[in-house]
């Protein structure tokens, strides 16, 4: 079944702490975002390994398995999107459908010993993007298509708070 689409802007987590995760961005210096991004990964992978990471816990909730998924193609995303806006002047990011991408992507039904190793792969491509960036670049900008305007800086933020919120969807708080 699938899963109603989220259609709300999360840019408001750039501003204000999240009330179901608990993300400050006031807290989080963005050079500390690819440690973060390492760290997150064998705690996917712990989640991944329950024998419930296939189940949704409701008919509007994706399992482990999916919510892993998305956050594997959510480093992918980032990392291309970090490259944009090192080597372009305020680029505007290609749409990402993060809800058509599941489906095409079919990712209820992927394997979770087939995901946890990919996520790491991409989790670290993620982490070496953010880590690439040099200390005058954090400032440099880039924009979704809706308008909402990132600096380096601001977009490792809402990346961050991405896969933190969605690690605590899981129960893979720490």
């Amino acid at each position: 079944m699938a899963i109603t689409p989220d259609s709300k802007d999360w840019t408001w987590v750039l501003s204000e702490p999240c009330p179901e995760c608990g993300f400050d961005p006031a807290g989080l210096d963005p050079r500390e975002v690819p440690g973060l991004v390492r760290q997150s990964v064998p705690r996917w992978q712990l989640a991944l390994d329950r024998g419930d990471a296939h189940e949704r816990p409701d008919e509007q909730t994706w399992s482990v398995v999916e919510y892993a998924c998305h956050v594997r193609d959510v480093f992918t995303v980032f990392s291309e999107r970090v490259a944009l806006m090192l080597t372009q002047d305020d680029p505007v990011f290609e749409n990402w459908d993060q809800d058509a991408t599941a489906l095409e992507q079919d990712y209820a039904s992927q394997d979770a010993a087939t995901v946890a190793p990919r996520l790491a792969a991409t989790a670290e491509l993620a982490a070496a993007s953010f880590e690439s960036v040099p200390d005058d670049a954090w400032e440099r900008t880039g924009r979704r298509s809706n308008g909402s305007s990132f600096t380096v800086a601001t977009l490792a933020q809402y990346f961050w708070h991405d896969v933190e919120h969605h690690l605590h969807d899981v129960r893979a708080d720490q």
